[in-house]
């Protein structure tokens, strides 16, 4: 399988390196991993992107070559960090693909800054929904950094990997994502790590699942071009979420990736950039109103009136 097999780069900003990816040339794409991933989770798919777009793949803070400090771990604050890293970089405008929990620093982004958000790609996203593995929920306890230390000693680490990358060789579909999950395992052996995936966690789920939600916000995407796209096999957030999408965001793009878990993007790479080159063709760049994005805040809706085209109710698109 394709790996990121370009050098990383480094940046500090704010006195905090950043580590990224960026490769290619064309518009610019900005893709943005989950919880205790990295950059490399997009390897598969990054260099098939490189041939058309400017692909940035940045390590988010706390997460794995940027720096891990006491810092500011909420959706905003990442947002924020991206910003900055696309100013340094001297890109004004990018498409945004977030994954998971990187789903929701997207959001976050076209929230906060829609002149600078084209389009907006959520993979198996944060804040569609309240559920969410138990897993996840556990790392927002009280103590998780504690008692995860034992767990992460070399020998035990060493044997918890390995039986997750075995189970994942078995081809059960419970098992799909179990190398991923091992490769975010093994990076919990430093404390700072820990600590950091602990505060980012804590941000957006509590014991009974996700805090976060785009619903109250969701009809700012009628103005944005958006697409979802999930594993139907996802065993970390249900792809029930892609349907809550679809209610959510008239006229958006919604695709169910058969046999495909929380990954789709590494269990199928070739159909995922596809889907992602079909509908960054097919959609017009989002052009920023000030007074559009007015009526919409004041109204929740699109003011009657308005010049722009009649959205389409969104449809669940099964991809086999």
């Amino acid at each position: 399988m394709p790996q990121v097999g370009h050098e990383v780069e480094y940046l500090t900003i704010h006195g905090h390196r950043r580590a990224f990816v960026k490769t290619g040339s064309g518009p610019a794409v900005l893709l943005l991993h989950g919880l205790g991933a990295d950059h490399t989770t997009w390897g598969p798919i990054v260099d098939q992107l490189a041939r058309r777009y400017t692909v940035i793949a940045p390590d988010l803070l706390g997460h794995g070559q940027s720096a891990k400090p006491r810092a500011d771990y909420t959706l905003g604050g990442y947002a924020n960090g991206m910003r900055d890293l696309l100013t340094v970089l001297g890109i004004d405008k990018a498409t945004l693909v977030g994954h998971s929990f990187g789903g929701g620093v997207a959001m976050q982004f076209a929230y906060q800054f829609p002149e600078r958000t084209e389009r907006l790609v959520l993979v198996g996203s944060g804040g569609l929904g309240p559920e969410v593995t138990p897993v996840i929920r556990a790392i927002s306890t009280p103590g998780f950094e504690l008692v995860m230390a034992p767990l992460t000693m070399p020998g035990v680490r060493h044997v918890a990997a390995a039986a997750m990358r075995a189970l994942k060789r078995t081809g059960i579909k419970e098992f799909r994502d179990f190398d991923e999950v091992a490769t975010i395992y093994e990076s919990f052996r430093e404390y700072d790590a820990r600590s950091a995936i602990a505060h980012v966690t804590r941000a957006v789920v509590d014991w009974r699942g996700q805090i976060v939600t785009m619903a109250d916000r969701a009809y700012l995407t009628e103005a944005m071009p958006l697409c979802v796209i999930w594993g139907e096999d996802d065993r970390v957030i249900p792809a029930s979420h892609a349907s809550l999408a679809a209610e959510l965001a008239p006229g958006a793009r919604v695709e169910l990736i058969a046999n495909a878990g929380h990954f789709p993007h590494k269990d199928h790479p070739e159909r995922f950039v596809r889907i992602l080159n079909d509908f960054i063709r097919k959609s017009p760049p989002a052009a920023y109103s000030r007074a559009r994005f007015r009526s919409l805040l004041r109204n929740g809706r699109v003011p009657a009136g308005a010049t722009e085209q009649p959205v389409e109710i969104a449809t669940v698109t099964p991809i086999r």
